[in-house]
């Protein structure tokens, strides 16, 4: 596929997203922005680059989108490596998200995953815990939303199945909260 055309498909999936996924975006930023002004917070993760765009995710709003303005509590699951590794030999790799949901998690906080597959076995362990904890859960993931799909309150599925375009609509899409997220807060 050339650049002209790789772009061209991207921008058509947007629209497409944009347009048939609208009120449920709304609705988490709505969960998000709830849980924030209750004290609760948010809960990343996913894998390879869904765990890199959780991070990423996290960084704008503990830092700052665009606005100066006091942290935002969120916390990306990805990023401890010693946990994860902890968990992973000792427990399972399965294991190395629902065992930190377990340890930071209230009822009433979001848990946030992320898999353009919508099957990765960690990550929906940590959905399970996550709803067994009485958290809200967000999936974003690709067309359909896998096995995530029963175990997410709300689904912002990306109408594909190519994990290079799933990834680039979820980057948008959590600009988008974020954005959201820091104007309704500030």
């Amino acid at each position: 596929m050339n650049q002209r055309a790789l772009i061209q498909e991207c921008s058509r999936l947007l629209e497409m997203f944009l347009i048939s996924r609208a009120e449920v975006l709304e609705r988490a930023v709505r969960a998000c922005v709830e849980a924030l002004r209750r004290g609760g917070k948010l809960l990343l993760f996913g894998n390879g680059g869904s765990a890199a765009e959780a991070q990423h995710f996290v960084a704008e709003l503990v830092n700052k989108f665009y606005e100066k303005r006091p942290p935002i509590r969120a916390i990306a699951l990805t990023t401890d490596t010693s946990v994860l590794t902890s968990i992973g030999n000792d427990v399972s790799f399965e294991a190395v998200f629902s065992r930190q949901i377990e340890a930071l998690a209230d009822a009433g906080d979001v848990a946030l995953a992320l898999s353009t597959s919508g099957g990765s076995p960690n990550v929906i362990r940590a959905l399970k815990t996550a709803r067994k904890r009485k958290l809200v859960t967000i999936g974003l993931t690709g067309e359909g939303g896998g096995k995530m799909a029963g175990l997410c309150d709300i689904l912002l599925d990306v109408p594909s199945s190519r994990t290079p375009r799933i990834q680039e609509i979820h980057l948008i899409a959590l600009h988008v909260l974020a954005e959201e997220i820091e104007k309704k807060l500030a």
